[in-house]
């Protein structure tokens, strides 16, 4: 992919470049209040949604283009750039006719091949930033895929968003960060910048510092936070907005690192280390709590801990898939061993109760 500099004219070249404003447009006054405080502290670039794809029908599903006007009134009175999602080709056409500086393509489509096709198509000749948002799903080459369609049309002003990941085991996030992942992506296109979106992972407001930080100090290229006048009011996404004084105090309080890359760098090699073992070790406590509950039925129904056949099937399967993953047999029998081990020790616990 060729890539040049999504930055506009005048926006600091300095990291973060930040991207705030309301989830949705939703009135003209509250758009155009959320900018003029935006603007009061300096941030060049506003963000609203216009079109919001819901999960379910029946809720907020944006102000349509409406709420272009209110964006290009915003550009007059403040002088600030403004952005929003597109999801279709009409999208894109009413975006640019209304002078909107810079686009990006949601999760939901960025999933859709055929839906970024169409985008990609309608942007074909203009000279306008987009940036693509990981798909829902890990999937690394659906989100490298949605790029290159847009490269292939001649888009050079290309960026990704970084907004975590869905999953059905809700932790702490609202979207799983999984950091090797756009990390990877990184790895590949050392060029491309990534843009951190802190509200959609964490869902909440308090959450937005940290992982604010942490996409800093993973040398991420800036912040795309959701920022409203009244966010307790919101029509959409009210838990993970901030007021653009509490913005203030988020980004003044980042500690930016700076650090010169080298080819025998390893820190984004080893970021990924770091990634996988947290990885790992919330798995192996997971299969831990399983075994716990083995143990309880076991002891409830009288059997013994140690099922010699259902061991020497685990053994047996899982040497082999790992062997056809590459790795070694005889390393992956310590680990299954080990984990055995532990297993046991857990459910006599239980059974000695």
């Amino acid at each position: 992919m060729k890539l040049d500099s999504i930055l506009l004219p005048g926006v600091d070249p300095k990291r973060p470049f930040v991207i705030a404003g309301p989830c949705s447009a939703e009135t003209e006054e509250q758009v155009m209040e959320t900018a003029k405080q935006l603007a009061a502290d300096g941030i060049k670039v506003m963000r609203a949604g216009i079109w919001k794809p819901r999960t379910k029908p029946g809720g907020f599903e944006g102000i349509g283009s409406e709420g272009l006007a209110w964006l290009k009134r915003v550009k007059k009175e403040t002088g600030m750039y403004v952005s929003t999602e597109v999801a279709t080709q009409k999208h894109v056409y009413e975006a640019l006719k209304y002078g909107v500086d810079l686009l990006w393509i949601g999760a939901r489509t960025t999933a859709n091949p055929f839906a970024v096709q169409e985008i990609a198509e309608a942007l074909q000749g203009v000279d306008i930033p987009v940036l693509v948002k990981n798909p829902v799903n890990p999937d690394l080459e659906l989100w490298i895929g949605a790029l290159e369609r847009l490269s292939n049309v001649g888009l050079t002003k290309l960026g990704a968003i970084h907004r975590g990941f869905s999953s059905f085991d809700k932790k702490i996030y609202r979207n799983l960060p999984q950091w090797h992942i756009p990390i990877e992506l990184k790895r590949r296109y050392p060029d491309l910048p990534i843009i951190c979106d802190p509200s959609h992972i964490g869902g909440k407001r308090d959450l937005i510092q940290p992982l604010s930080q942490q996409a800093m100090d993973l040398n991420f290229e800036g912040l795309i936070i959701e920022t409203h006048c009244n966010p307790d009011c919101a029509w959409s996404d009210a838990s993970q907005q901030v007021t653009p004084e509490r913005l203030k105090e988020i980004l003044g309080a980042l500690i930016i690192r700076e650090g010169k890359q080298t080819t025998e760098d390893l820190s984004a090699l080893r970021r990924q280390i770091d990634e996988a073992d947290d990885q790992l070790l919330e798995l192996i406590a997971k299969r831990m709590r399983v075994s716990k509950e083995i143990g309880t039925f076991k002891k409830e129904h009288n059997m013994t801990i140690v099922q010699t056949d259902r061991y020497d099937e685990i053994l047996t399967k899982r040497i082999a898939q790992a062997t056809e993953m590459g790795m070694n047999p005889e390393f992956m029998r310590v680990i299954l061993e080990a984990i055995h081990e532990e297993s046991v020790r857990v459910q006599l616990d239980i059974l000695n109760k």
